[in-house]
């Protein structure tokens, strides 16, 4: 007998999942949207240093006050074991969003003048934050159980507050990058070329930079960095692989963006399978579908002339 769940059974309980589909359709957008300047600045593996800053910001939210005041710290944790019981200025996101920027803040400086790439300062962020993170996450004891929840966040559960945070970051950010559209494209496009044409080109990679880390945090925060780092570069390729007119391909990488975030959660809750791979595999098939049109094209293009 087949006790699998079905699609009607989600529809039933939408009210239990409507937080989560919609987070993951927010996210997945506003990482799609953003993944077309991560991938046409050649900067695939941003997200991901980003992300691990991020943790890094959150296990030093639970490690500083327990260090500035450990008995009070037991003793507020032997209150309520379930909960991080902290002033504000050690709330886990906060600290996720202020390291995030930090990290960010690496990626506008030019590593020319120090003989490096851009790619190795990718690599000394995303390694100094995850070992950081496993560092301080070891020193941690009371509340080492709650620490990966905390850190990766729940694609399964989302909690209000990351749906109003994650809608508020879609609207800020993609309300700003469509005001700025052309200067923002020309400098993605042609860094060179909009310094010739005197455009500021560092203040607005400053923001570019800036909106990334802040949707990888929340984001992070939200799903889990696994769901984030496909959204950041899985929709944009395969936007890019389908037309070569960007301005479609950022409407493009949006929709995919959504589309995987919201089905690949029902995917999830039908095939009993974890949501944040099951969001990333939806994200991965639309990219085949793409790549596999695009070759299929190129053939009868070249079989015709």
């Amino acid at each position: 007998m087949n006790n699998a769940p079905t699609f009607a059974e989600f529809f039933a309980n939408w009210s239990i999942f409507r937080d989560a589909v919609a987070t993951g359709a927010l996210a997945g957008a506003l990482l799609g949207f953003l993944g077309v300047q991560i991938v046409l600045r050649r900067m695939v593996f941003a997200s991901s240093a980003i992300a691990q800053a991020a943790a890094l910001g959150v296990a030093l939210s639970f490690w500083v006050p327990a260090a500035i005041d450990p008995v009070g710290h037991a003793a507020r944790h032997a209150a309520d074991p379930s909960a991080h019981i902290v002033p504000f200025l050690f709330e886990p996101v906060l600290w996720a969003l202020c390291a995030s920027l930090l990290a960010t803040l690496a990626f506008v400086a030019n590593p020319v003048k120090l003989h490096l790439t851009r790619e190795s300062v990718l690599g000394v962020v995303f390694l100094a934050g995850a070992a950081g993170a496993v560092i301080i996450g070891d020193r941690i004891t009371q509340e080492s159980h709650d620490l990966a929840a905390i850190l990766f966040g729940s694609a399964v559960v989302v909690e209000r507050s990351d749906l109003v945070l994650v809608a508020l970051a879609t609207v800020v950010v993609l309300g700003i990058h469509i005001a700025l559209w052309r200067p923002l494209i020309f400098v993605a496009f042609d860094p060179i070329g909009a310094r010739v044409q005197g455009l500021p080109a560092r203040s607005l990679n400053l923001f570019v930079f800036l909106a990334v880390g802040i949707a990888v945090a929340l984001c992070t925060r939200a799903l889990g960095a696994l769901p984030v780092f496909a959204f950041s570069v899985l929709p944009a390729m395969a936007a890019l692989a389908s037309t070569s007119n960007l301005t479609i391909a950022f409407g493009m990488a949006t929709a995919i963006g959504a589309v995987a975030g919201s089905a690949g959660y029902a995917v999830s809750f039908r095939a009993e399978l974890p949501v944040g791979a099951t969001q990333s595999a939806v994200a991965l098939a639309i990219l085949a579908l793409a790549l596999s049109r695009r070759g299929v094209e190129r053939l009868l293009n070249r079989n015709t002339h």
